[in-house]
């Protein structure tokens, strides 16, 4: 059973045109089917009755030849005798009066008439030999002798007719058949072209990540719902895309700082030889670098898959004023730029994990160690339900015409100012600080210098 459905599956049309067509064929055969054997069976009845119809007729003209009204049957001479008795038997109740010239005693069909005539009422059948026999019989009323009048027809030409019929309905089945699978084939195969050119369109847009979309205006239903569910897919392919850029973007300029630090070590070590302890001053600051590099995987991944699959996450307090000198003394700040944390004597809790707040004010402080002339300070203070951070620096500030795109990805303000970066940082901070509910804002106001804000959700 099992190899036989293997068999029948290897041998089943692959494409849905192939098999929408054989379903419709499938189909179109068994109507035509049913359809030719209701019609030759009505053919057949109507011939037989045209047969029998011809035998009563010539019965009905036989009759008016025999004489019942006295003691005894007399078949009466006419001018049309010979033709009247061509296929024909009169009986005077069982006795044979008259039978056609060709019949002869046993012959199956001289035998037939005989029972026949001895039934006395009106009865039909057929012979069936090397040609066929209609055979009728009528009963002729009397006063006082009764005769039975039996007619034959060669059925021969009515079965040639039937079985032209039955070739002919045949061929025209097969022409049908023949046509419905051309036109069902070329129907369906029309109907389908619209979805091969979405699957293409589809295919080529999603590996491009484009903006087109098929909508669902000017389309059948069907096609409607298909573009609709095709558009939603390549928008989730898209955000897909987007967001592995954008991790692939963040992750690149997040880990040149610290790869930045390990390969100025490294040159600074091997540069001449150095003593134990500038050895593990440089195997200190290497290993620092690698666990802010863990960290900062650590978070991106997480926040990117926090952001996939949204779930509920427990809530985490970080006590901010530490944090902030211990971002300040890695931040490193040349000799001439002063560094300073304000927060005063109260306690500041933040609900957002440490490593999160971190890459939050990691490029703030970046760029405000990268252009203070003087001094760079970090200032906090608490809010009935936030904690609010100030990122303060004696730079230049941002141009007022860059404002507008200070956030955005990719843009910087100056891209020959020496630095490197990839203008991800700032739009990183943002992003990050909105995924716990927080915000970054640029204060346009302040001047000298840059000041830029970040609030937290209060732990």
């Amino acid at each position: 059973m099992n190899r036989a459905s293997r068999v029948c599956g290897r041998l089943a049309p692959r494409s849905l045109q192939g098999r929408l067509s054989l379903v419709a064929l499938a189909a179109a055969a068994l109507l035509i089917t049913v359809l030719t054997v209701a019609f030759n069976a009505v053919m057949d009845e109507h011939l037989q009755r045209q047969a029998d119809d011809e035998l009563r007729t010539r019965a009905a003209a036989v009759t008016t030849t025999v004489d019942t009204s006295g003691p005894r049957v007399r078949v009466l001479e006419t001018v049309n005798d010979r033709l009247l008795d061509a296929n024909v038997w009169i009986y005077a109740d069982t006795r044979l009066l008259e039978k056609p010239p060709s019949a002869t005693v046993g012959r199956p069909v001289t035998q037939v008439a005989d029972r026949l005539a001895a039934e006395r009422k009106h009865a039909c059948t057929t012979v069936d030999g090397h040609r066929p026999v209609r055979l009728c019989s009528q009963p002729i009323p009397g006063h006082g002798a009764r005769a039975t009048v039996v007619t034959a027809l060669d059925l021969a030409p009515y079965r040639s007719s039937a079985d032209t019929l039955l070739l002919g309905s045949l061929v025209l089945d097969v022409v049908m058949l023949g046509c419905t699978y051309v036109l069902t084939r070329l129907s369906v195969g029309r109907a389908l072209r619209p979805v091969r050119t979405m699957t293409d369109q589809a295919t080529q847009w999603s590996a491009m990540g484009s903006d087109d979309r098929f909508g669902t205006e000017d389309h059948p239903v069907e096609l409607a719902r298909l573009g609709g569910s095709l558009d939603a897919l390549l928008d989730r392919i898209r955000t897909v895309l987007r967001h592995e850029r954008q991790l692939t973007g963040e992750l690149s300029h997040e880990l040149r700082t610290p790869l930045t630090r390990i390969i100025m070590e490294l040159d600074w070590w091997q540069s001449r030889p150095r003593t134990d302890a500038q050895t593990r001053a440089t195997q200190e600051v290497i290993a620092q670098a690698a666990r802010s590099m863990r960290t900062i995987c650590d978070t991106l991944l997480n926040d990117a898959r926090e952001n996939a699959l949204n779930p509920a996450t427990a809530a985490t307090t970080t006590d901010v004023v530490p944090l902030l000198g211990r971002l300040l003394q890695q931040a490193a700040p040349p000799d001439r730029v002063k560094a300073t944390v304000e927060t005063g004597a109260q306690v500041l809790q933040a609900g957002v994990p440490p490593a999160l707040i971190e890459r939050i004010l990691s490029p703030l402080l970046a760029n405000a160690v990268r252009y203070a002339r003087s001094s760079v300070t970090l200032s906090a203070r608490r809010l009935p339900s936030a904690v609010w951070i100030d990122v303060v620096d004696d730079g230049p500030g941002v141009p007022a015409e860059f404002v507008a795109d200070l956030f955005q990805p990719g843009r910087r303000a100056d891209a020959d100012d020496g630095h490197d970066g990839a203008g991800l940082g700032l739009p990183l901070a943002r992003r990050l600080a909105r995924t716990v509910g927080g915000e970054v804002s640029y204060d346009p106001g302040h001047a000298p210098g840059a000041r830029f804000t970040v609030s937290l959700p209060a732990g």
